[in-house]
């Protein structure tokens, strides 16, 4: 695999401390109405891993769209996780950059050849997502979103 899908950037993610505060200086900077926030799922539900080991870290979510692309606003809540991590070692500020990819497994093959390990997994309603500390290289993790449907 040469690539993570192209041209497939879907998304910029920032982590926050206050997601209702994030949403509103967004919504008020982009003209766009503040969207409501919504809290991922339980482990039982999303099979959250972080470094190997199911968690109960959670995340409140705010989504702006921008044509094809989307600013993600998250808010760590619950156990640990990569947003967690993020913010108590680098503060508030972007997390990641996510790229959809046709096939998870070749994708984290891929990037894990480089470096690049995944360090947090989970499912989500229609497809699964992987984080890759690519902060060593990149100054910021890769996220690999993949579709359910093949």
């Amino acid at each position: 695999m040469s690539n993570l899908g192209g041209d497939a950037v879907c998304q910029v993610a920032v982590v926050v401390k206050n997601i209702e505060q994030a949403a509103q200086a967004y919504a008020r900077v982009f003209n766009q109405p503040v969207p409501e926030p919504r809290l991922t799922g339980p482990e039982a539900e999303t099979h959250i891993r972080y470094k190997g080991q199911p968690t109960e870290g959670r995340a409140k979510l705010a989504f702006f769209k921008f044509g094809n692309l989307s600013v993600e606003l998250i808010e760590p809540v619950g156990g640990p996780s990569t947003w967690q991590e993020h913010l108590d070692t680098r503060g508030e500020g972007v997390h990641h950059i996510a790229f959809r990819v046709p096939d998870m497994e070749e994708s984290l093959a891929h990037l894990n050849a480089q470096g690049i390990p995944a360090v947090q997994r989970g499912d989500f309603k229609g497809g699964s997502y992987a984080y890759c500390d690519s902060t060593k290289d990149l100054k910021v993790v890769l996220e690999l979103l993949a579709s359910d449907k093949k």
